[in-house]
Order: structure tokens, then C-alpha cells, then sequence
């Protein structure tokens, strides 16, 4: 395609960033980066409700952003996609 990139690429990087424009997800994704975390410490350190947090949640599994593990009884979530923590180290960098 002489080095243009094709609509479908445009198309998974707009919803890449669709799914970070929202703040909660943003901070989500930045807890996600910093130590994998279950639901349970997310809830404590964003001040939210498990319902909410797991439709966030469910959105970025969705887009394959991030990806569950089962630990015991608990569900905890690494990122899946490289994009995101190179995106979040320039939104950071000074």
C-alpha cells in the first residue's frame, strides 16, 4: 500500500484512544501499569464501586487493553497492549 497506513489501522487507534479519553479509565489503566491490582484495591484507591469499575473494566477486555488472571477467588488485570504503557509514559513525561 506504498507505506499508507490502512483505515482499519486508523480505526483501532482512535478506539485505543477513545477508551483512554475517559478519566476513570485513564486512572484505571494507570493503577493497572504501576501494579496489577485486583478489583478490590481499585475500588479502594479510586473511591468507586465495583459495579463501575468493572463496566470500565469490561470496556477495556473488550478492546483488549487489558486482561484478567484469576488469583484464588480474586480477578486481577495487566495490561495486554504495549501501546498503552508507552502512551501513558509520554502523557506523564515532562
Amino acid at each position: 500500500m506504498n507505506g499508507l497506513k490502512s483505515n482499519m489501522d486508523y480505526d483501532d487507534r482512535a478506539q485505543l484512544l477513545k477508551a483512554l479519553a475517559h478519566p476513570t479509565r485513564l486512572h484505571i489503566v494507570d493503577l493497572i501499569c504501576e501494579r496489577e491490582p485486583c478489583v478490590k484495591v481499585m475500588e479502594k484507591i479510586l473511591g468507586l464501586a465495583q459495579p463501575n469499575i468493572s463496566q470500565h473494566l469490561s470496556l477495556l477486555r473488550h478492546l483488549n487493553i487489558v486482561e484478567a488472571k484469576r488469583e484464588g477467588n480474586q480477578v486481577c488485570y495487566r495490561i495486554k497492549d504495549p501501546r498503552v504503557i508507552k502512551l501513558l509514559k509520554l502523557l506523564t513525561d515532562k
